[in-house]
């Protein structure tokens, strides 16, 4: 299935070049007085970095997409009476926090932006050379070379973002996930009878007792083979990793909740097995069909060892109870 055009991008791959050190200089001092001085040549400018910088106000790595590459200054060189070649600027990127920086070639993880004006170095500008000065010395008194600058560095960088949220919903499509989302948090995502209604993450505040809330991201619906990249796969499997809580969520008109939940969790243990780990809760949705009776014959079949809530969205039954279990769990 093609997924839509959105202003939601996470993921993009950049080509990042430092700027160079300047040369160190190799001067003499000359003045009125003095026609033959000693060296005075100053240090070359280290070369910009390029930097990433965390900003909570962005949600979405958009602003990269067309912007696929970024160069820093270069240093500046030395010059007599001892000058310091200017610094390169360095090239600042904000990226919203949950973003994970890695090697574009291995794929090796670098690091991940996960406060609010952290600022942690991409690509190490070159430094600056040192200017003749530095290397006078006793047998030496007029030394004729100074030290290039270090070369610049380049390549070709992976961002990824992961949603930041205290709480993942995890379904397959159409489970109703973003009813859910709309009516226990301010959110507003789009909701339809069919699948794939949600592309892409969306993140809700939801309040709790004695004004304290929590963060509830819907994630785009699991099909059995995600792992393997199968319909919406590994693009939005990742969003998942962030979450200390999963909660999932499974309609009561499921021909088969068990057997939904296992492959629900098997999809998450081939994509990362650590994320079995990770807090879990089980919703039955839609419970606005059933009776007493019926919910005592669907307990049977399902899941143990997984805290079990009957909820409807539509009815606003069980959600107090779904937001006292999703509190204890995040605060255990």
């Amino acid at each position: 299935m093609r997924v839509k055009n959105s202003n939601f991008v996470d993921y993009v791959k950049i080509f990042c070049r430092s700027g160079k050190g300047g040369a160190g200089s190799t001067h003499f001092h000359r003045s009125k007085t003095t026609a033959k001085g000693g060296p005075d040549g100053g240090d070359g400018g280290h070369g910009g970095h390029i930097i990433l910088k965390g900003n909570s106000q962005m949600w979405t790595l958009l602003h990269l997409r067309y912007k696929k590459h970024i160069f820093a200054e270069h240093g500046y060189v030395g010059s007599g009476n001892h000058k310091h070649g200017k610094d390169g600027e360095s090239k600042v990127i904000e990226v919203p926090l949950g973003t994970v920086a890695k090697e574009a070639d291995t794929g090796k993880f670098m690091f991940e932006i996960t406060e609010d004006n952290q600022e942690l170095i991409l690509v190490e500008g070159g430094m600056g050379g040192k200017g003749n000065s530095h290397f006078k010395s006793s047998t030496n008194q007029t030394p004729r070379y100074a030290q290039p600058g270090i070369e610049e560095k380049e390549g070709w960088f992976v961002l990824e973002l992961k949603v930041l949220a205290d709480v993942g919903l995890v379904g397959f499509p159409n489970a109703g996930k973003s009813t859910l989302l709309s009516v226990i948090s301010a959110a507003k995502p789009e909701i339809a009878d069919y699948p794939f209604t949600t592309l892409v993450p969306n993140l809700g505040i939801v309040s709790y007792r004695e004004y304290k809330s929590f963060i509830m991201a819907d994630i785009p619906g699991i099909i059995e083979g995600a792992s393997e990249g199968k319909g919406l796969g590994i693009r939005f499997l990742r969003h998942i990793e962030r979450n200390s809580t999963l909660l999932f969520l499974i309609p009561c008109d499921s021909n088969n909740i068990l057997n939904e939940y296992k492959i629900l969790l098997n999809e998450l243990k081939k994509y990362n097995p650590e994320l079995i780990d990770k807090e879990r809760i089980l919703a039955i949705s839609k419970s606005d069909l059933l009776d007493e009776e019926l919910k005592k014959e669907l307990k049977k079949e399902l899941p143990e060892n997984i805290p079990t809530l009957f909820i409807s969205s539509i009815a606003s039954s069980g959600l107090t109870e779904l937001k006292d279990l999703i509190w204890k769990k995040l605060n255990q």
